[in-house]
């Protein structure tokens, strides 16, 4: 059986057309849709039905939905209806492919691996679930290509909030004019404060009447870092670089950003206000339904960790057993990687063309 249920009109346009050929149709007219077709939230369609041009709405009188079946109530000789998707629907779509979801690794673990005379006889389908959600956790921080990007533009106060899923920075980098990404580096030579209790003229800090510490509204050195300017630094007046040896840390002229995690926010120097920078950083793979999904090519590392997370957590489990499913999970984990790199041989001939020139120093 092909996996592939959509047709080319369903994938790259998002369209079913439904023309009324009968004089006294059924009552109940169902349209089969394989596609994209939900109701988020349960309430907000992702599409539109169209009865000859006119839109007609999901209110149980003219249409309803019924896993994946528009249902049309009322129709004539000659009706043309169009089931037409929305633009970021149909786009979401693209590459779909390439991805399963968890739901259906779960559902394929208990088929293939639990029952009789198998290894897992039997186990709760919320053990499964736990563990396929902490795999996908672990697998996306080093192995699945979970790296998330944001385009964004400093604002005038020079900060911006963290994503929602952020779970750990990869790079920042501002965009130029040719829209290459140029590198934003960390301020090493500075820290955000975790704290800002004011203190009394002994330096001790100040309590509220529940006990806690009185803190400041605002960081001198982030204040401070807001008015950054690199000839302070690293300029000639500066004993960081001059003669002394010019530090790669400071010497660079794209700007720094300061990871303000009091806060949740990122702090970036003066340059920078109002360029376009984009923002990479890495999220667990659970925060939204669209993350839920692995790659095809680590489907069956998935499976194996599953498989060696539910049997090493089992008493009385003969450890030769627990030592062979590691070994197994250990094995297609480095295949998956291997797989999800990407790596073209072309690309690495081209690279080492580049190598076997003289370099002067």
């Amino acid at each position: 059986m092909g996996l592939l249920t959509e047709n080319n009109a369903h994938y790259y346009s998002g369209q079913q057309i439904y023309v009324e050929k009968e004089a006294n149709p059924d009552p109940n007219v169902n349209i089969f849709w394989t596609g994209n077709v939900a109701l988020i939230d349960g309430t907000i369609p992702n599409f539109r039905v169209t009865r000859n041009g006119v839109v007609i709405n999901p209110n149980n009188v003219d249409y309803s939905l019924s896993e994946g079946n528009v249902v049309i109530n009322t129709t004539a000789l000659g009706d043309v209806i169009l089931i037409e998707l929305y633009t970021y629907a149909v786009e979401s779509n693209y590459g779909s492919y390439a991805y399963i979801t968890v739901k259906d690794i779960i559902n394929n673990f208990q088929v293939a691996y639990v029952g009789e005379d198998k290894l897992v006889a039997k186990v709760k389908r919320t053990d499964v679930i736990f563990h396929a959600k902490r795999g996908l956790q672990e697998f996306s921080y080093d192995t699945l290509n979970s790296i998330k990007s944001q385009e964004l533009s400093v604002p005038l106060n020079l900060s911006v909030p963290l994503p929602q899923d952020y779970v750990n920075l990869v790079s920042i980098n501002v965009i130029d004019e040719n829209g290459i990404k140029q590198p934003i580096y960390p301020n090493l030579l500075s820290k955000s404060p975790g704290s800002l209790p004011i203190q009394d003229s002994l330096g001790i800090p100040v309590q509220d009447q529940n006990g806690n510490n009185i803190n400041a509204s605002s960081s001198i050195t982030e204040d401070s870092f807001g008015d950054f300017n690199l000839e302070k630094i690293s300029g000639a007046n500066s004993q960081i670089g001059k003669r002394y040896g010019l530090d790669p840390v400071t010497s660079h002229t794209n700007g720094l950003y300061l990871l303000n995690k009091r806060e949740g926010k990122i702090s970036f120097s003066s340059g920078l206000v109002d360029r376009p920078i984009v923002l990479e950083y890495l999220s667990d793979g659970l925060a939204y339904d669209e993350d839920t999904k692995v790659p095809k090519m680590a489907e069956e590392a998935m499976y194996a960790h599953i498989l060696y997370s539910i049997l090493a957590n089992r008493s009385r489990q003969p450890e030769y057993i627990v030592s062979r499913l590691k070994r197994e999970r250990s094995a297609k984990l480095r295949n998956a990687k291997i797989r999800l790199s990407n790596i073209k041989l072309s690309e690495i001939i081209q690279v080492m063309r580049g190598k076997s020139k003289q370099i002067k120093h």
